[in-house]
């Protein structure tokens, strides 16, 4: 079996999915992991050829269908035994993969990995009021590895068996939840379950 399978769902987002998969491709190539793009837009030859160029397969949806659709696509079109999903707007740092794929194969009890989620931004900061951070999904838990509440789907890995156990992701969620929903079913499905954070797995 393969050992993980990265999945990036997109939608009409070029140059952001340039920068995560010149970030992911080398590492993935490395350790023999498959790369898939699940296009989430209508099917783009422009898309097709970037993932081509980077190695990754292209998995086009014939319409949107929504983010947790091209999640379960992506599981459903990959055979790896670890199961890494990334938002199409993240730049991962060279140790990212080595250390999720270490922690698997230190930790065979935990089915969730999660690491450090920085946020990186554009222009000026958002306004705000002070009292609010802005609506961005950020994780840091310090050095060294820890338990962690949740695992965000910006860098989230799962193992396969945990996914056929538990289920696919909720479709109906596409506004934030829907990895925690599925979470809150793995510790429904299996009490005790642990979310690992990686603090190399940046």
């Amino acid at each position: 079996m393969t050992p993980a399978s990265i999945v990036i769902p997109t939608r009409d987002r070029l140059s952001y999915l340039e920068v995560a998969l010149a970030s992911i491709a080398p590492a993935a190539a490395a350790a023999g992991a498959e790369l898939l793009v699940v296009d989430d837009g209508v099917p783009s030859s422009a898309t097709r050829e970037l993932a081509a160029r980077f190695g990754a397969r292209y998995e086009p949806h014939p319409r949107p269908l929504g983010l947790n659709v091209a999640r379960n696509t992506g599981v459903e079109r990959s055979d790896g035994e670890l199961v890494v999903f990334v938002d199409d707007d993240i730049r991962a740092s060279p140790g990212w993969l080595p250390a999720l794929l270490r922690a698997a194969h230190e930790h065979p009890d935990v089915e969730v990995f999660t690491g450090p989620v920085r946020a990186s931004l554009e222009g000026p900061a958002p306004r705000s009021c002070g009292r609010e951070r802005p609506p961005i999904t950020t994780l840091e838990l310090g050095q060294h590895d820890t338990d962690a509440e949740f695992a965000w789907g910006a860098n989230m890995a799962l193992r396969r068996g945990a996914l056929k156990r538990v289920g696919p992701f909720d479709v109906s969620l596409e506004h934030g939840g829907d990895e925690q929903e599925w979470q809150e079913r793995l510790r429904t499905d299996t009490p005790g379950a642990r979310v690992l954070y990686v603090a190399d797995a940046a």
